[in-house]
């Protein structure tokens, strides 16, 4: 039997109180500033996107104040109290997404759950997307979302080269063990260095024009 081709890293996601905070931040922090996305009507959302290389980016996203209120939770924990509250603070990185040529397949595979497989759109875009029926980002966010691009061209290559690169996706979690094991399930053993703590945390180090910078949840 053929095996199944690994998933990869598609994208970081980090979310703010507003769209404006997000890339206000992201612009200070990386010497760039990334580029308006648009709405996710399904889930009344909207975000905004920063090239690191030919297939993976950084989303910015938010609350759409001006988009209809889901009739369910939306997606990455967005509909939160207490992430909504830190994003007060801050703007966050708070999870990641991770491409696969065979969603479904994928998402059979991985030991842990990942949600229920949906179809999205947004502007000319379509992708098959796992999300929880709850909203919640898996293993609070150390658990990548799978996502599988149902177009010809990734929205990377589209995106104006930002001159940023990642250079390590890393993360804590108190039961370390079944999240490696559901990683290498997928193929992405390799894509997130996770150790053990009592504290969950998700953090990127980027090569950046203003250095070395780490965003973080």
């Amino acid at each position: 039997m053929a095996l199944m081709p690994p998933a990869a890293l598609d994208h970081l996601v980090v979310a703010a109180t507003t769209l404006a905070d997000g890339i206000d931040y992201i612009a200070e922090t990386c010497g760039v500033a990334p580029v308006a996305g648009g709405k996710h009507l399904a889930m009344g959302t909207h975000n905004a996107l920063l090239s690191l290389d030919e297939r993976t980016y950084l989303e910015i996203i938010a609350v759409d104040p001006e988009g209809a209120k889901p009739s369910r939770p939306r997606w990455f924990d967005l509909d939160n109290i207490a992430l909504q509250a830190e994003l007060v603070e801050r703007p966050r990185l708070i999870h990641w997404v991770a491409r696969a040529t065979d969603i479904g397949a994928a998402a059979a595979r991985c030991p842990l759950p990942l949600g229920t497989v949906h179809a999205m759109a947004r502007g000319d875009y379509r992708w098959r997307i796992t999300i929880p029926d709850d909203g919640s980002r898996p293993m609070r966010g150390v658990l990548p979302t799978l996502i599988q691009w149902d177009v010809p061209q990734h929205p990377a290559e589209r995106l104006p080269r930002s001159g940023i690169s990642l250079l390590q996706l890393a993360a804590s979690h108190f039961e370390p063990k079944p999240i490696r094991a559901a990683l290498a399930a997928l193929g992405l053993q390799d894509a997130l260095a996770l150790t053990f703590d009592r504290e969950v945390r998700l953090a990127a180090m980027l090569r950046t024009p203003r250095g070395i910078v780490t965003l973080s949840s």
